[in-house]
């Protein structure tokens, strides 16, 4: 993020200037990577701005934090609301969220237990993480070399910044060889998740993802997508995926916050399906733009008004 995302940034309780917005070398997130986050995303409902599963990304900050034994000082809805407000603040329609929270500066060294945590909320625009054409006609990926953490290693289902360090291998590996994306398998060979998007794949007419004991992050877009593919009648099934069958799927597609529903036409230059964005994933794609845009209705209260 080399140029100016924001006016203000919200950091432990009050708004400060973005260029105020910095950390000492020696914070500790800086150099043991003890900081979790959320990534999250405001819609323009045509006239006033929504923010997707806002509650349930804070809920999973707070989650991921007591996993690391992170002491935020801040109760969930004050961090609710410092998310509202930063895009009030900015003056955004439509934007990106990110909350954090960090080990700060204290003593050093890899214990983190007396050094203070601080939390800030980010806003910035950002367009289609994969590309504007991505949503439409699909992406290439690849099956990574690197394989996804084991679950007793780095816990998959917080999400905290030394896991991106298997992403960013996953993503530059990919980038490197020509793909948008890659995929990474489990320690069994078994299909885990992309760098930062939940994976599924379409087999005559059911919809399967891996459970969250292949090393997967509990997505909150994927739970999006399990109940509209349940609301839409779609059969829907969590279960241990070879990378054998992503090739002969009729669909796959990613999601993620980030990514929204992303279809994949290839991998390893194999062509999936028809090559192009299935009957499956349209449906799903358009049930789950129409939700988070307001076009759809809000049965389960998701959207939270700036």
């Amino acid at each position: 993020m080399s140029k100016k995302l924001c006016e203000k940034i919200w950091r432990n309780g009050e708004f400060i200037n973005w260029e105020d917005a910095t950390v000492h070398i020696c914070t500790h997130a800086i150099h043991y990577g003890s900081s979790v986050f959320e990534g999250i995303r405001c819609y323009d409902l045509g006239g006033r701005s929504g923010v997707f599963r806002l509650k349930d990304h804070v809920r999973r900050l707070f989650d991921s934090a007591k996993i690391y034994r992170m002491e935020i000082r801040f109760s969930q809805e004050e961090v609710v609301n410092a998310c509202l407000e930063a895009v009030r603040v900015n003056k955004f329609k439509a934007c990106y969220l990110r909350p954090i929270a960090y080990r700060d500066f204290g003593p050093m060294g890899v214990n983190p237990l007396k050094n203070p945590v601080s939390v800030d909320v980010i806003t910035w625009d950002w367009g289609k993480y994969l590309g504007e054409e991505a949503l439409e006609k699909g992406v290439e990926m690849q099956i990574s070399s690197w394989q996804r953490n084991a679950t007793n290693t780095t816990p998959s289902i917080a999400k905290c910044a030394a896991n991106y360090a298997s992403g960013a291998l996953i993503k530059m590996e990919a980038i490197s060889n020509g793909f948008s994306e890659g995929i990474g398998l489990d320690v069994s060979g078994n299909l885990s998740e992309g760098s930062g998007e939940n994976i599924f794949m379409v087999r005559d007419g059911v919809v399967q993802t891996p459970g969250i004991s292949h090393s997967i992050l509990s997505g909150i877009t994927r739970d999006t997508v399990i109940k509209l593919a349940r609301e839409l009648n779609i059969p829907m099934l969590e279960r241990t995926i070879s990378r054998a069958e992503l090739y002969t799927a009729d669909e796959v597609f990613a999601c993620g916050t980030a990514a929204e529903i992303t279809p994949v036409r290839a991998i390893d230059h194999i062509t999936i399906g028809a090559g192009a964005r299935g009957p499956v994933t349209t449906r799903i794609q358009k049930a789950y733009l129409d939700l988070v845009t307001g076009k759809l209705e809000d049965k389960w209260g998701f959207i939270s008004r700036v």
